[in-house]
């Protein structure tokens, strides 16, 4: 007598073939590992309860939508960054890298289970809005956002132009929480912005790092040179990263060939270092680095590389504290699972997770009758990674964003302006 698969059984031996597959792929990208029999036995309890809730839901529910949040439960309890994916959401993802998307222009975290703003874009209608940092979004288009993940919140934002979306911010210091209808546009991300700002003193703004940013930077700096520029500021103030390779691309543009920009470091303890493999064009042109807490990621990478080699005067607030990378990792339906793989460090082996990095000159922005809004670093988002370099966890604090109307009122703006002017007069000065 043949034995009686039941439906169970071939769910049980297809979660275990799909896990199988999964761990071959992903093996490819981190730390292999090996699967007891305690593993196969934990499987079979997700196959318990995957049949039970099949069986008895009191809705009949694909098993996909189970399987999806599944996943997506996994993912969410590991780091803030690990995260499932539709295929729908991996595409968008390829999208943003590429800088076009509709939608109205804001990026999001997690803090204490609340969708937050981390930061609005600069020239989107949320920041035109008076969406700010640290704002709590607690609805979207009148449906709670508590236990969704951030990709669902960016579904739910994201959008045609023209269309609207009201979302419901809760701000630190009111009382009430208020809706904002925000009409989405075509968020086009301009890596790149700048302008001379005189004295031969070139303004350059970097946005995000996308594909194309380190070949808009070099065109920029070509046609500041055309205007006679002979100093620079680079402005990375609010920026919240973006690609790991665009970063490395940036810092090559000022470092000398060979020099190392950032080492990444997985859970085996093997490293990769990132080297410049050309001689940077823009050597000799004095810099200052413009920071903030909003500074994050793929800005802290440049930062530190050029505070390391003592390339540029790093000037402003410590910076947001990503000191993690992750890799996308796509799945057979068109899905994707984003996994946090390494940790970096800069040139001189220092993490920066949770702390950041510190400005050689500590500017704050605080001109007077200017409202103060909370700002979100990594250390404040729930399941941060550790820094093992810190023997003691960082407390959460409140910062502060304050952000100029125009450059007058930018305070650090104006210190490095100064900085440069001096760097000049000095250099000039002979002994008698």
């Amino acid at each position: 007598m043949k034995p009686k698969i039941t439906r169970s059984t071939i769910k049980f031996i297809l979660i275990i073939t799909i896990v199988a597959v999964l761990g071959i792929t992903v093996g490819r990208w981190s730390v292999g590992g090996t699967t007891d029999v305690s593993d196969y036995e934990v499987l079979k309890t997700f196959s318990e309860a995957l049949s039970l809730v099949q069986k008895n839901y009191v809705e009949e529910i694909k098993t996909k939508e189970l399987v999806y949040g599944a996943i997506k439960g996994m993912l969410n309890s590991l780091d803030p960054h690990s995260s499932f994916m539709t295929p729908q959401a991996y595409k968008e993802i390829q999208i943003d890298t590429k800088g076009e998307f509709g939608g109205i222009g804001i990026q999001i975290g997690v803090k204490d289970g609340v969708i937050t703003v981390i930061a609005p874009i600069e020239g989107t209608p949320a920041e035109r809005a008076g969406i700010k940092s640290g704002d709590k979004i607690i609805k979207i288009d009148g449906v709670f956002t508590k236990d969704i993940s951030l990709y669902d919140a960016v579904k739910k934002m994201r959008g045609a132009k023209g269309t609207t979306v009201t979302i419901t911010i809760m701000r630190e210091g009111e009382l009430q929480p208020k809706d904002y209808t925000i009409v989405r546009d075509i968020i086009k991300v301009q890596s790149v912005k700048s302008h001379m700002i005189g004295d031969g003193i070139g303004y350059i703004k970097l946005i995000q790092f996308q594909e194309r940013t380190d070949v808009d930077l070099r065109n920029t700096i070509k046609k500041l040179e055309k205007e006679g520029i002979s100093s620079l500021i680079l402005d990375l103030r609010n920026n919240p990263g973006g690609l790991l390779n665009s970063a490395v691309d940036v810092a090559q543009e000022f470092l000398p060939s060979g020099k190392l920009v950032v080492s990444i470091k997985g859970r085996t303890g093997e490293k990769n270092d990132y080297h410049t493999d050309n001689k940077g064009i823009y050597l000799n042109v004095p810099m200052v680095v413009l920071v903030n807490e909003g500074s994050a990621s793929a800005s802290e990478i440049v930062a530190g590389a050029f505070q390391d080699w003592k390339r540029a005067i790093i000037l402003g607030n410590q910076t947001f504290g990503k000191g993690s990378v992750q890799t996308i990792l796509p799945l057979n339906d068109g899905s994707a699972i984003r996994l946090t793989t390494a940790k970096y460090y800069t040139p001189n082996g220092k993490s920066i997770q949770n702390t950041g990095i510190t400005p050689d000159i500590v500017v704050a922005m605080k001109p007077k009758g200017v409202k103060i809004h909370p700002i979100v670093k990594e250390r404040d988002l729930e399941r941060h990674l550790k820094n093992e370099q810190i023997k003691e966890e960082l407390k959460p604090e409140i910062t502060e964003e304050v952000i100029p109307i125009n450059e007058k009122d930018d305070i650090q703006l104006q210190r490095a302006i100064d900085l440069l002017k001096s760097w000049k007069i000095l250099k000039g000065i002979t002994t008698p």
